[in-house]
């Protein structure tokens, strides 16, 4: 029994032996309130050395394949359905790695040697990173030029914070929710060189996997600050020190533990546009209406012996400006293309019939919101397949700003009826799902 078990959880490949040296120290956790907000992304850190000392560390970011617990998608209850979860850990001590923990990790996903490859490739990447800074650290005072760099960054943010007159700022915005919908309530105080966001008055937070934690509260909200004031000026430290964000304990954008994230992005994408449309009466030149995040689809199972795991990302509609229409199938402020027809297809046993433009799904205004996608896929594995989705923008369409029309909801279609995206699915040969993303909201009355 033990024997027959154990040949899951091994690579067939040793990744180690290629990035593996004998003074090598790397870290690995999902916890979510550690690294980026759900356990689906998995960290890998690695301390780089100069003359017996810490200069730098090396970091890599991966969502996974597959994490093991309950297919990702909003109605996950807690974190313990999610998946494994990898407590801040030593992946390699000096240079040994912990077969222990490799094994554990990959007798507890779907697809080891997908999953166990990705993170022996995070740790080349580290390893590359330390091989491209060490040029650098022979000729320069690395120290100095970081303290540089981040003083500069921050006088640069600093400098556009103070062109914004002192205020403080409200919007609000509501996400399809569940029992009833979740609302986003946003307050942005500026005062001098200094620029705090506050969510208090938001909903609770809920026994569903839509729950943002502190330090995703804090990266997207940054984000929308950075990407309206300072766009200009690399990312690091120094940018982001003169924002503060806050949010009460047990509230949807500060969680207590074990509340589930693997959705986090159907409600933290949505602090972006809140925060514009907040400050869109004194930036108007840099306001964008609301758009829709990327939507997903996620299958599992067994074809021809072998287990799969895919995912395939769509984008919706982008909000308007007041210089241009919103962008089509370009969703914001996600960072994530379509996934390719051509690639779901060789990873899962399912054909696309159909991927297009949804035309006319953009907010109607002087300048209209960017189209969402329809997007339609056939089984045509033999043997059933297990499948979630994740819908933004269901049932709370996109608003416009500055008397622009709101874009139209999504929608999600199984053998042409309407399905609840907050539900797991098994598909069998022939079902054909259909998801329809939201377009974005207008800018301009007609």
């Amino acid at each position: 029994f033990f024997s027959s078990r154990r040949r899951h959880t091994r690579c067939s490949r040793d990744w180690s032996s290629d990035v593996c040296s004998s003074d090598l120290d790397v870290m690995i956790t999902n916890d979510p309130w550690m690294g980026t907000g759900h356990i689906h992304d998995v960290n890998i850190a690695m301390p780089i050395f100069d003359k017996g000392k810490i200069v730098a560390f090396a970091a890599v970011v991966s969502h996974m394949p597959d994490i093991g617990g309950r297919i990702r998608n909003a109605g996950i209850r807690d974190i313990y359905e999610e998946g494994l979860q990898i407590p801040q850990l030593k992946l390699i001590n000096a240079g040994k790695p912990d077969q222990n923990l490799l094994d554990m990790i990959g007798q507890n996903v779907r697809v080891p040697e997908q999953t166990l490859g990705d993170i022996w490739a995070q740790v080349a990447a580290c390893k590359m990173l330390e091989e491209r800074l060490r040029p650098l650290l022979r000729d320069t005072d690395l120290k100095a030029l970081g303290d540089e760099i981040r003083r500069r960054s921050e006088a640069a943010m600093k400098k556009s914070i103070r062109a914004v007159p002192d205020g403080v700022y409200h919007a609000q915005t509501m996400h399809d929710g569940f029992e009833e919908p979740i609302l986003i309530n946003c307050t942005v105080t500026v005062k001098g060189d200094k620029l705090a966001i506050d969510y208090t008055g938001s909903s609770a937070q809920v026994p569903r996997a839509v729950n943002v934690v502190p330090i995703y509260t804090f990266a997207y909200s940054a984000f929308a600050v950075k990407a309206l004031l300072c766009p200009d000026v690399p990312n690091n430290e120094g940018s982001f020190t003169p924002i503060t964000t806050s949010a009460p304990l047990g509230s949807i954008f500060n969680p207590r533990y074990p509340a589930a994230s693997g959705g986090r992005g159907m409600i933290g994408h949505m602090m972006v546009p809140a925060i514009m449309m907040a400050l869109a009466d004194v930036l108007p030149e840099r306001a964008i209406a609301e758009g829709s995040s990327n939507s997903s689809i996620t299958v599992t199972g067994e074809h021809q012996g072998r287990p799969y795991a895919a995912v395939n990302f769509m984008n919706a509609g982008q909000g308007a400006t007041k210089y241009r229409n919103g962008y089509t199938m370009l969703s914001f402020p996600s960072n994530l293309s379509n996934t390719p027809i051509e690639v779901f297809e060789q990873m899962a046993p399912l054909r696309v019939v159909q991927r297009a433009i949804r035309r006319g799904s953009g907010g109607s205004g002087k300048h209209k919101g960017g189209d969402g996608l329809r997007f339609e896929v056939e089984v045509t594995a033999d043997t059933p397949m297990m499948a979630s989705m994740i819908m933004t923008r269901f049932r709370t369409a996109p608003q416009g700003i500055a008397g622009g029309e709101s874009g139209k909801v999504g929608a999600l279609l199984l053998n042409g009826k309407p399905i609840d995206p907050a539900d797991h699915w098994v598909l069998k040969k022939g079902d054909r799902v259909v998801m329809e993303t939201a377009g974005g909201g207008g800018c301009g009355a007609v």
